[in-house]
């Protein structure tokens, strides 16, 4: 069912974020000329978004200081989806509004509700089976073949918390290596790139994408992205956009989402989603009408969004190449 609307916020003047890495910073690089004053909340002291606003180290499991917290902003958002769930509920329990809501971070940091989202929404993904002990391994690795890969279920990014599984025997010492945790057995994709979409969503369903990005990963982590991907048919471009419309729809979410995709055999297969600002839209800093980060400001804060058409092409090419670095 999709997530009711909550309460868009009015007058907003001060935003809160939970967390203040690299990301924070950006949005409130993006949001202080917009007029508004930020407010972090993260659980190290030394966070380097804190030199722009209020920082309140605490930990995220100390609920009276998230609501106190809370209750300085007139909306809170986040940098990272591996805030508790339970943070974002007393967020919300404090009267703030919170953009993206709290079912957008339970779904999307869970990889088995993301996927059962996706398939829920027929938006294509790779098989996909539940994994939660030993012996459900091999149950799992039969159920979508192999090769396949095994993924903690929470907590894993830039490629840690995964394994690769090529034969039933290395399923279950796959499973012990990554701790023994639920995790998501996923089928390999042989994919000819990976793409991934930006689309930012308001509190009254207005709705903005950027073009579809081509991504290179090394080790795991994004080292590269071209913007727009070349060679993108509009049919496409329509089957992501509509997909990740969908998804908002669904999750009720305010802010950005953006979406990394398989392309595999001319077909987007969705690989996961992420509920926030994302690396792989940085060019738009330099290279959109509006960034990816002032309109994530603008969405939560209940104001319209900006235009997100490129405005700055390469002359030889014809396409925006940057490197984002590590997150």
């Amino acid at each position: 069912m999709t997530e009711p609307a909550a309460a868009a916020p009015n007058n907003v003047r001060t935003v809160g974020v939970l967390g203040a890495g690299q990301l924070g910073r950006m949005l409130a690089l993006a949001g202080i000329p917009l007029g508004l004053e930020f407010i972090f909340y993260s659980d190290r002291p030394d966070d380097t978004a804190r030199t722009l606003g209020d920082h309140i180290h605490a930990e995220y499991t100390d609920l009276e200081a998230i609501a106190s917290f809370a209750r300085r902003c007139d909306v809170v958002t986040f940098e990272f989806e591996n805030v508790p769930a339970a943070t974002a509920e007393a967020v919300s329990a404090a009267g703030t509004p919170i953009a993206p809501g709290p079912r957008s971070l339970a779904i999307t940091q869970d990889r088995l509700l993301e996927k059962t989202t996706f398939h829920k929404l027929d938006v294509p993904t790779n098989a996909f089976h539940a994994v939660n002990n030993a012996a459900d391994a091999l149950a799992a690795i039969e159920a979508v073949g192999l090769p396949a890969v095994l993924k903690t279920r929470t907590l894993g990014y830039d490629g840690k918390g995964q394994g690769l599984v090529r034969t039933p025997a290395q399923a279950e010492r796959v499973f012990d290596e990554l701790g023994g945790v639920p995790l998501l057995a996923e089928a390999f994709v042989p994919f000819t790139r990976e793409l991934s979409t930006i689309s930012v969503r308001t509190w009254s369903g207005e709705v903005a994408h950027y073009p579809l990005t081509q991504n290179t990963h090394e080790a795991g982590i994004l080292a590269r992205s071209v913007a727009p991907a070349p060679n993108v048919s509009p049919d496409l471009t329509k089957q992501a956009q509509q997909a990740a419309e969908r998804v908002m729809t669904e999750l009720g979410h305010v802010g950005v989402l953006a979406i990394e995709w398989f392309e595999h055999e001319g077909r987007l297969l969705a690989n996961e989603c992420a509920p926030r600002v994302h690396n792989s839209g940085h060019w738009t800093q330099d290279a959109a009408a509006t960034c990816q980060f002032e309109n994530h400001c603008r969405a939560v804060c209940n104001w319209p969004l900006g235009p997100s058409h490129v405005i700055a092409l390469d002359e030889k090419r014809n396409l925006i190449c940057v490197t984002p670095g590590v997150i």
